[in-house]
């Protein structure tokens, strides 16, 4: 278990330190003929939406063989990056490649801990998901603050050819435990459901919450930026997603402290909802200080939220599409930050830190009956595309 959880948190390092390395890079002398901001942006587009994709292969394949290629995939990708050419075509390719390929640790780690046998019991399970959620935001952390210690002792080439050695090093380690060895291919992922998790009403609702979710995390980043300006405090520029990440860490080990009554589906309505609420004591601040410190009060109920839209994943996830659930739930997620970042940044109002959390609490609550767990046995069976040839007599 050890092995595992270090091999994780090393082989997810790479999404906190990929972004700021392919932005030092074309932007200090690599001369890619492109700007930093297009690159970056690419690789995390060509992330969400290779995430999903990569993850039906690893549901398909095995995680050992899928996990492996991919980590050998997207290093290579980053080297080519940091010691090719410098012609723009050459840059754009290799961050492509680098996002697509990127092996989905994230959901592999999920799908093994919803597995029978993982974990002990389902309170067990919500424990884990809900820690994995608050270590999670130590990757933004300390992924960024690596990359500018590499970048200042070396180069900002050398942090590139770092991002790859870290996630070989984390996916070697997570495909060599004997839990993710045990998982093989799965024929009931090469059926030919291109719907895939899709197809599930549960998880539909799930993902569009948690992308209204999403809106308002991604609208922090340049919100933070407009307080900064507006209270004439550079520090609030990082320091409210760094506050709100240290909420999240509290919140998740305050969440997996104990046994909490009621289902994760009720869990994910209420902890939406506290989400929302939790911003108003940020926008009606009048000081930076009091802004600061009550960017706190959401991230107290943010890596809960998370965790149990994971349990959600787990329970919901068709037989065979478990880690491509899970890819999904982060794709709905990235999506909503995009959308939330774009929309700040063009409107400038705070109002979408409550408003975007707010809609996923009101779309979760109003689809409250399929976020139930007895919903998963009151739908017909999803028919078998191969029984389906077969003629009728």
């Amino acid at each position: 278990m050890a092995q595992l959880l270090v091999g994780t948190l090393i082989g997810r390092l790479p999404t906190g330190m990929a972004p700021l390395a392919i932005l030092l890079s074309a932007g200090h002398g690599a001369g890619f003929g492109t700007s930093a901001g297009l690159l970056a942006a690419v690789y995390l587009v060509a992330n969400a939406i290779g995430g999903p994709c990569y993850a039906r292969l690893v549901d398909q394949y095995g995680q050992r063989r899928t996990l492996t290629a991919g980590a050998a995939l997207s290093g290579t990708a980053f080297l080519a990056l940091a010691t090719g050419p410098t012609e723009a075509w050459w840059a754009m390719a290799a961050v492509v490649v680098a996002g697509v390929t990127r092996p989905p640790l994230d959901p592999a780690l999920r799908t093994l801990w919803g597995a029978g046998g993982m974990m002990p019991s389902p309170a067990h399970q919500r424990v884990a998901l809900a820690l994995d959620s608050a270590t999670e935001e130590l990757i933004y952390v300390v992924g960024p603050l690596l990359v500018a210690t590499i970048a200042t002792a070396t180069s900002a080439s050398g942090a590139l050819v770092a991002t790859a050695a870290v996630g070989a090093i984390g996916t070697a380690l997570f495909v060599c435990t004997p839990a993710s060895r045990a998982v093989g291919a799965n024929s009931a992922a090469r059926q030919p459901d291109w719907l895939g998790p899709i197809r599930s009403q549960s998880l539909r609702v799930l993902y569009a919450g948690m992308a209204c979710v999403g809106v308002t995390i991604g609208a922090l980043t340049p919100l933070a930026v407009q307080s900064a300006d507006q209270f004439d405090a550079p520090q609030l520029s990082g320091g409210l997603p760094a506050t709100l990440s240290i909420g999240a860490v509290l919140g998740g080990l305050a969440y997996g402290a104990r046994a909490w009554r009621g289902s994760a589906g009720r869990h994910l309505i209420v902890l939406s909802a506290g989400f929302a609420v939790g911003w108003l004591p940020m926008i009606v601040a009048e000081s930076p200080a009091t802004t600061l410190y009550s960017a706190a009060i959401p991230g107290l109920a943010m890596a809960p939220l998370l965790g149990a839209a994971f349990v959600m994943t787990s329970t919901f996830a068709p037989a065979g599409h478990a880690t491509e659930a899970h890819a999904l739930l982060v794709a709905a997620l990235d999506i909503g930050c995009a959308i939330g970042t774009a929309a700040a940044g063009i409107t400038q109002t705070q109002l979408l830190l409550p408003a975007g959390a707010a809609a996923g609490a009101l779309i979760l609550g109003t689809a409250r009956r399929r976020l139930h767990p007895t919903f998963l046995h009151s739908l017909p069976p999803t028919p078998d595309p191969e029984r389906a040839k077969e003629p009728t007599l």
